[in-house]
């Protein structure tokens, strides 16, 4: 969590100096069959029904898309479980579960999105801690207490399994959200003299100052170094993701955790199956700097955090369109067989419709960009019904459901024709595979007008872009590569004629054009 005194954990809690390298912004399995079968019965009950048939699977994590859902703000499907729910304050649980993201699965599949992220599910510490004038628990999960368990707030194993079955049914894949490097404040590790043995702390005076040996917003850091907690922390989170069926993991604080963990890490997951897919947290990345990552092959991806702010610039005015453009075409530089997953917002930074101060006809813009380039797209939950999310904790509001009765968002407004775009986009996106795979050209970066090609050579599929973030329209002329009379505006619908070899059109203010042969 972020406040003044503490921050959020792995992801979520980091001590937040803007100028920190691995900083942001301040503020700061064992259970009795009982609750076993009773879990099982719940997650049955609640489960939705499955669909008729099961649409085709991305073809490789290359084409996918990714939805990243905070569990306990998406949707509250169990309220016997609810421990310390107030959804009137920021800091407090309020409620989401798996049962409850259980019932919402199709509303997520209909997106097309092909791979769903989740928060942490580990039982989390009971306290809270305080320090930004209300009190701030571990909703987001990443405040670890009991490796071993999962928390009953969030749910059962047995509905884990289900989920991800379900999933799997719909042709989405799930990545769960793990926490190597730390564990909560207070956890009781640090009051067994064994597991205490294998932690830095603020209270035994061992925290170091590089990234490993620190301890990241004063939370107990674990001693990776040392080969029993390595096989402790490993042995926790590894046979949890056979049992469920998981199809990768989300690494949270990467580089605080030395490479040979990772390396061995990397051998461990692909005992359990050869394409277990681990998308990796290295706070600021880019493709240079997940690199080490990468040459080790220790993850498949990582989050590139440029992404968003580079987008904004440009759309905002800040910056020319050519060297927009040059930055674009710069995240091809990403080593062969690896991807860099690109996003406009998380629960670690301030959403991009805020920072677009609400304007959504920029965002828009913003969706065409994130989903006609390379890499892994990332959906930040209810940003695809324009969830303005601004600066912490608004970052982590709860999912607007607007009219329908699912808590904690009902009452809350959603933008349905938002909704009716992304699914547009990410149905482009799958219905090209140059966006995914393509290489990007420019055609043209005068003025506010950023015109670009992305080509396939293996397909031979093209696809040509061009998004005006001015406030006039502007003229479109461009050669195109196809022996056709006319072309497809994918994003309006449209046919464009075709002379000489050219289209001649305009492009709308604050608007785009997605020019295919079909």
């Amino acid at each position: 969590m972020r406040d003044a005194n503490a921050a959020r954990a792995g992801d979520s809690c980091r001590r937040f100096d803007p100028l920190g390298g691995d900083s942001i912004h301040p503020s700061v399995m064992k259970r009795c069959v009982s609750v076993v079968l009773a879990g099982f019965l719940l997650a049955c009950a609640t489960a939705p029904p499955k669909p008729q048939q099961k649409p085709s699977p991305a073809t490789t994590w290359r084409d996918s898309v990714l939805y990243f859902v905070v569990l306990d703000r998406f949707a509250d499907g169990d309220p016997a479980n609810n421990v310390s729910v107030d959804i009137a304050q920021k800091g407090t649980f309020h409620g989401g579960d798996l049962a409850g993201l259980l019932r919402q699965i199709d509303d997520i599949a209909s997106l097309g999105v092909t791979a769903l992220w989740i928060t942490p599910v580990v039982k989390n510490i009971d306290g809270f801690v305080t320090g930004a004038g209300f009190p701030d628990w571990a909703y987001h999960g990443y405040w670890t207490d009991d490796f071993d368990r999962l928390d009953p707030r969030f749910g059962t194993e047995a509905q884990l399994k289900q989920l991800v079955d379900e999933c799997h049914a719909r042709g989405i894949k799930v990545l769960l959200d793990v926490v190597y490097n730390h564990a909560g404040y207070n956890t009781h590790y640090l009051a067994d003299p064994k597991t205490k043995a294998w932690l830095r702390s603020n209270e035994t005076g061992s925290c170091g100052n590089d990234d490993v040996t620190s301890c990241v917003a004063g939370l107990p850091d674990w001693k990776t170094e040392l080969p029993e907690v390595d096989e402790f922390l490993m042995g926790a989170h590894l046979p949890l993701a056979k049992r469920v069926g998981l199809d990768g993991f989300r690494l949270d604080t990467v580089k605080h955790v030395q490479h040979p963990f990772w390396q061995e890490h990397r051998r461990r997951t692909r005992a359990i199956r050869n394409d277990f897919f681990l998308l990796g947290e290295v706070w600021g990345g880019d493709a240079q700097s997940l690199d080490p990552w990468f040459a080790g092959d220790e993850m498949d991806a990582g989050f590139d955090f440029g992404f968003q702010g580079s987008v904004i610039a440009w759309l905002q005015g800040r910056g020319r369109t050519i060297a927009f453009d040059r930055y674009l075409k710069s995240r091809e530089k990403v080593r062969t067989g690896y991807l860099l997953s690109h996003f406009l917002s998380s629960h670690d930074v301030r959403g991009a419709l805020d920072q677009l101060d609400g304007d959504k006809d920029l965002f828009r813009l913003a969706a065409i960009l994130e989903f006609t380039s390379t890499g892994l797209p990332m959906i930040y939950y209810g940003e695809e019904v324009a969830r303005r999310g601004g600066d912490w904790p608004e970052n982590r509001s709860d999912m607007p459901w607007g009219d329908r009765a699912v808590k904690p968002g009902e009452g809350k407004p959603r933008d349905e024709a938002m909704l009716a775009d992304y699914k547009k986009l990410i149905a482009i996106r799958k219905a090209h595979v140059a966006l995914s795979r393509g290489t990007h050209t420019p055609i043209s970066t005068d003025g506010d007008l950023l015109v670009f090609s992305q080509r396939d050579e293996t397909t031979g599929d093209q696809v040509i872009v061009a998004v005006n973030r001015g406030t006039a329209e502007a003229p479109l002329t461009v050669a195109v590569p196809w022996p056709v009379t006319q072309v497809t505006d994918s994003w309006y619908g449209e046919h464009l004629r075709v002379e000489a070899g050219t289209v001649r059109t305009v492009v709308g203010p604050k608007g785009a054009r997605i020019l295919s042969e079909k």
